[in-house]
């Protein structure tokens, strides 16, 4: 017989992006274990400060209505091991976490420094299960869709190279489960996600301007959104005070299209970006 995929031996941790697809892999994983989770497999959800209140209170629907208990990591340098835990009520949600990286490493995260990523989330969760929890290997489950080769790959081959501590399971791609079997399996439950679902996308996933997403899709969601673009802007403006800056482009999420003040001034005028990279997202560690 063939394994079931969603039976995850522990120690584990769990990675829940408060997305539609982390939170259809966690229900599989919870009914492969009769609804209950063995005291060994964690299931975490590394807050930035700069996710959608629906995406917050997503997580928290999901922890209550399954009886699973979710815990919410923060960076922040002043508690030991850089790692804050918090709740519904007390996370940040105004990219305290994020800004705080941005200070102590005195530059802008961009594509290909990605500081976001490593430090707010991965980071994080090796300081939960080797410093906080003591566990010396453990298994890392990731929402990858069979139907994101790309990033499967990419997963696999950092698998391969065995530089961390932990090995990376895909429960998703060995289902072969698509955006589209996600998509139906919520549109049959009680609750959602609460955000827009194009086509089986969430544009307004993870980070609301993630620097990785098109600048389309970004105009798109400072138009609905255009208070949501201040942070991002502010950050941008503060980052050659930070003193410990070698180029110019490094004041910039993106040096290879405009500035998230010009983009905002783009979609107040109504005007179109023209030119630059395509709008495709590019692919990032983030997951849905």
């Amino acid at each position: 017989m063939t394994r079931n995929p969603y039976l995850i031996d522990g120690p584990a941790l769990v990675s829940f992006s408060g997305g539609r697809t982390s939170g259809y892999m966690l229900r599989q994983i919870l009914d492969a274990h009769d609804g209950q989770l063995p005291a060994d497999i964690h299931v975490v959800f590394f807050n930035t400060g700069r996710e959608f209140e629906q995406t917050l209170r997503f997580v928290h629907e999901c922890s209550v209505r399954w009886s699973v208990p979710i815990t919410w990591l923060e960076y922040d340098p002043a508690e030991p091991f850089d790692t804050s835990v918090v709740g519904y009520n007390s996370a940040s949600r105004d990219g305290e976490p994020f800004e705080k990286i941005i200070k102590v490493r005195g530059f802008l995260p961009n594509p290909t420094m990605r500081l976001c990523t490593h430090y707010l989330k991965v980071k994080r969760g090796i300081a939960f299960m080797r410093d906080m929890l003591g566990y010396a290997e453990w298994t890392n489950v990731v929402g990858l869709r069979h139907d994101e080769p790309r990033r499967v790959a990419r997963q696999k081959a950092m698998n391969e190279a065995g530089k961390e501590r932990f090995e990376t399971l895909l429960p998703l791609d060995q289902a072969k489960v698509s955006r589209q079997d996600v998509s139906a399996f919520w549109k049959r439950q009680p609750f959602d996600l609460g955000l827009p679902d194009n086509n089986g996308k969430t544009p307004l996933g993870n980070c609301d301007l993630c620097f990785m997403k098109g600048a389309a899709t970004i105009k798109g969601i400072m138009r609905l959104f255009p208070e949501r673009a201040r942070w991002w802007i502010d950050m941008e403006r503060n980052a050659p005070a930070l003193g410990t800056l070698t180029k110019p482009e490094m004041a910039l999420f993106r040096a290879d299209r405009p500035s998230y003040r010009e983009l905002l001034n783009f979609v107040r005028r109504q005007r179109d970006f023209e030119g630059g990279p395509s709008d495709d997202c590019l692919p990032c560690d983030c997951t849905d």
